[in-house]
């Protein structure tokens, strides 16, 4: 995962946040960035391939829909008797 500049900083403050609201430990940027850096290369293929597999359930579900709605719209026939 590739995050701008402005990203990293807004994910790192929030790290750095995180470890002293929740931990009560000082995390210096560095070491935020790197531990950034760690999740997104090891854990965050997780995390996109869950969004990967969620959004194709949703097109899926949506579609399905759409073709439901388009047999509704079917005129009868006397082929379709």
């Amino acid at each position: 995962m590739k995050f701008s500049d402005r990203e990293k900083e807004v994910i790192t403050s929030k790290i750095q946040l995180y470890f002293r609201e929740e931990l009560d430990q000082t995390l210096g940027s560095f070491d935020a960035l790197f531990l950034l850096d760690f999740f997104a290369e090891e854990i965050g293929p997780y995390f996109y391939n869950r969004g990967l597999h969620d959004a194709s359930a949703l097109l899926h579900e949506r579609m399905d829909s759409i073709t439901d709605a388009v047999y509704d719209l079917e005129k009868a026939t006397e082929l379709s008797r």
